[in-house]
């Protein structure tokens, strides 16, 4: 083999080392890619997190997750971190507002001249004011309410306002699940149709998503009712908004004279979750007659207007919406909340009620995972001498709930606050009485997903009457409740306690 002369040969082992400097440069870099991304992008989601000034546990179980969780952590908050609604949402909600806001019942400053320093809501003012001010709700005079706690009372009542509707049928639910009573409805919807009343159905995508793959929304379809999902869920609507925001809402809204609401789905409790091992669901609902119609049939047709893209002055004038009239004594206030509604007003006013509260103060809720405020506000009004009696169910349909809700007990329990838990089947009713002149009842649970990310409604009643029948149904579950005694409950093992501790510490994520 001949060289050029003066040219020496390259070295092997000179070029070996080259070689392997290289792979292992290389190699170096590609095993610090991931932990460089994960910096990057933990750090940007970090400065994101602190800039939009979240509650600070929420914040914090963020900044952990992402730091902790290489990439899932990242995911996870780019899904469920933000209440982001998408810019078409938002843009309709603004329209609705201004559409809907001289429907919303008297003026206080109408209202004040009418009232007496002796009425309920003299007592309560600074929780109507906040209604008034937070969710641009203000109280409606002149409401008749009838409290329904037995389901088959419940359905019988709803099935007959159906079937003697004469213009419109308006309803939106979380849950429908085909079965028992709630096929009745189904039946009674498609004769109302049958015979010219105008019928719209919004229920929510995920909530129902089994209903909606069975056969009734096509049944309905083709009588004539007009049907929507609400918040669709899929790939693409996971890149404008959050896929677990939901409508939480129980609306029914008949003639524009009558409404429903309250805690139940349309759903037969003898049907329903049957395998879940929690026994039926128990609910109650509020027949509503007068004028907190109006507002009720207004947040009603927001929710359909978001989801359809209809011209709002148009839906009122096809559906002739007009101000029903005074029927009965009560003065209440319609509360609508959600992600770009009103966000915290219920929670606030909750907050302020409990505050205000002087003797006596009873909930009823499936689910207690409060945020600090509500936590100590309840704390606080057990230390001054509140007889503060929570009524939670024995058993409930979530595991990672359940054991959250429970990891609330030991520093309610140590300042007095009484837990009774429901042996009756899934106490699913939510209600609150503040002494004996305001009652809160409604759609909301007392925990960080309804206040913060569900689309929910509550009627705030100013009337001794309601409460009252309240009462005597808080009463009727408390027959069927057993006392959680403190010390038994110091007492459980250490897994269990563990347990709801951990996920205690998840509390502001689910």
């Amino acid at each position: 083999m001949f060289c050029c002369p003066g040219v020496l040969s390259p070295d092997p082992l000179l070029l070996h080392l080259n070689r392997s400097g290289a792979l292992a440069l290389s190699g170096l870099w590609a095993a610090l890619l991931p932990v460089v991304v994960h910096l990057l992008v933990g750090f940007g989601l970090a400065l994101r997190v602190i800039m939009r000034r979240p509650p600070t546990g929420v914040a914090l179980a963020w900044l952990v997750l992402i730091a902790a969780v290489p990439y899932l952590g990242a995911i996870a908050y780019l899904l469920v971190g933000e209440r982001r609604i998408g810019r078409e949402r938002s843009r309709r909600l603004r329209e609705l507002h201004r559409h809907f806001a001289s429907l919303l019942g008297t003026s206080r400053e109408s209202l004040a001249s009418q009232i007496g320093a002796d009425h309920p809501v003299s007592a309560w003012e600074p929780v109507s004011r906040l209604g008034e001010a937070l969710a641009v709700s203000p109280i409606v005079r002149g409401s008749q309410l009838h409290l329904f706690s037995e389901t088959d009372k419940i359905f019988a009542g709803l099935i007959g306002d159906i079937e003697a509707a004469q213009t419109s049928v308006l309803m939106e639910f979380y849950i429908w699940h085909a079965g028992g009573q709630a096929d009745q409805v189904l039946e009674a919807l498609i004769r109302a149709a049958g015979r010219g009343v105008r019928c719209k159905l919004l229920i929510d995508a995920l909530g129902a998503r089994p209903w909606w793959r069975g056969t009734q929304p096509a049944r309905l379809r083709a009588a004539g009712v007009e049907l929507r999902a609400a918040l669709p869920v899929g790939l693409l609507r996971t890149s404008v908004g959050r896929t677990d925001l939901r409508l939480h809402r129980k609306i029914v809204v008949i003639d524009s004279r009558l409404a429903w609401t309250g805690s139940m789905n349309l759903v037969d409790p003898r049907f329903f979750k049957q395998g879940a091992g929690v026994g039926q669901w128990v609910d109650a609902m509020a027949r509503v007659q007068g004028a907190a119609v109006v507002p009720l049939l207004a947040t009603l047709l927001g929710d359909w207007v978001v989801e359809t893209g209809e011209t709002p002055s148009e839906l009122i004038r096809d559906l002739r919406l007009s101000r029903a009239a005074e029927c009965g004594t009560a003065d209440l206030q319609v509360i609508p909340t959600g992600p770009g509604q009103s966000e915290d007003a219920l929670l606030q006013m909750i907050v302020a009620g409990i505050h205000a509260t002087r003797s006596e103060l009873v909930l009823t809720t499936p689910y207690l995972i409060p945020d600090d405020a509500l936590s100590q506000a309840l704390r606080g009004a057990a230390l001054r001498g509140v007889n503060v009696t929570v009524i939670l169910p024995a058993k409930v349909d979530s595991f990672l709930t359940r054991h959250a809700c429970r990891s609330y007990f030991d520093e309610l329990l140590a300042v007095g606050v009484k837990i009774r838990l429901y042996q009756g089947g899934l106490l699913h009713t939510k209600s609150i009485r503040f002494d004996r002149g305001l009652a809160m009842f409604g759609t909301v649970n007392l925990d960080r997903r309804s206040f913060w990310l569900n689309y929910e409604v509550a009627l705030f009643v100013y009337d001794d009457d309601f409460t009252c029948r309240l009462a005597q149904l808080q009463s009727a579950y408390l027959a069927d409740c057993t006392e959680l005694d403190p010390a038994a409950w110091g007492t459980r093992p250490f897994g269990q306690r563990l347990l709801q501790n951990t996920l205690r510490l998840a509390s502001p994520l689910l």
